[in-house]
């Protein structure tokens, strides 16, 4: 029965991801100033920001200039809704799917951002960082692994940026170091193992269809954060399930 409200909670919360996926690579500051229109600067009234609903009802564009609204407000906020729902009814009402929840909005601000500025803000990961320690050091209470984690990816992501002389970008490293730090160790490994697979279909997918030149620089950290989510979730099974194999 707490499952509608969950998808509403995530669709609020998606509404400022948005703001902070405007916002952040902008250093413009992303809490007290209010929301406005990007072309014109009027300020957007309280009626107009229900999630999806605003948008649809003004015909995706601004109250005040008409020009149109992206796309990517009500799809960010129902990707996040959606997401919310889900890890909810997989997990249940627990701790762990309010942290799952919480870093997946995380990744997704991270995913938007690279995919349009190939940067990762150190200013999200040190807050991820930061606001993940109540959840390692209360809840999962895997500090050794935590430690491990840390280092396990990021170390590896560190020595490829050395050795192909800066081809690995410095912000996917530090990303990796975070996820490790909050998901530990084993899934860290396994969500970079995910993440180059992802990439390298993407990409393959990409070039061959002409979408993107073979030269084009492709940020990689979206398809790290794909791999940590999907360790995040399902982590456990799928390392059980990979062992399994070779028991068999």
């Amino acid at each position: 029965m707490l499952l509608p409200i969950v998808f509403v909670i995530g669709l609020v919360i998606g509404s400022f991801l948005n703001v902070c996926i405007y916002r952040i690579p902008r250093n413009e500051e992303i809490v007290y100033t209010p929301s406005h229109c990007m072309t014109c600067g009027k300020p957007v009234k309280w009626y107009d920001l229900f999630p999806v609903v605003s948008w649809l009802a003004l015909g995706g564009k601004c109250r005040h200039c008409k020009t149109k609204l992206s796309k990517q407000y009500p799809i960010i906020e129902l990707f996040n809704g959606a997401a919310y729902l889900g890890i909810f009814y997989y997990l249940g009402l627990s701790w762990q799917a309010l942290a799952i929840s919480f870093l997946f909005s995380t990744l997704l601000v991270i995913t938007m951002i690279d995919l349009s500025h190939q940067i990762i803000p150190n200013k999200i990961l040190i807050f991820l960082f930061l606001i993940s320690l109540p959840y390692v050091i209360f809840i999962s209470k895997s500090y050794v692994e935590s430690i491990i984690g840390f280092f396990a990816a990021s170390s590896f992501l560190y020595l490829v940026a050395v050795l192909s002389k800066g081809q690995m970008g410095g912000g996917d490293i530090k990303l990796m170091a975070v996820g490790g730090f909050i998901i530990g160790w084993k899934n860290i490994l396994l969500s970079l193992m995910l993440g180059s697979i992802i990439g390298a279909i993407v990409g393959i997918t990409l070039i061959s269809t002409g979408v993107v030149k073979k030269k084009q620089l492709i940020p990689f950290g979206p398809y790290l954060a794909s791999g940590i989510m999907i360790a995040a979730v399902f982590g456990d099974q799928l390392i059980h399930w990979y062992w399994s194999l070779f028991i068999l």
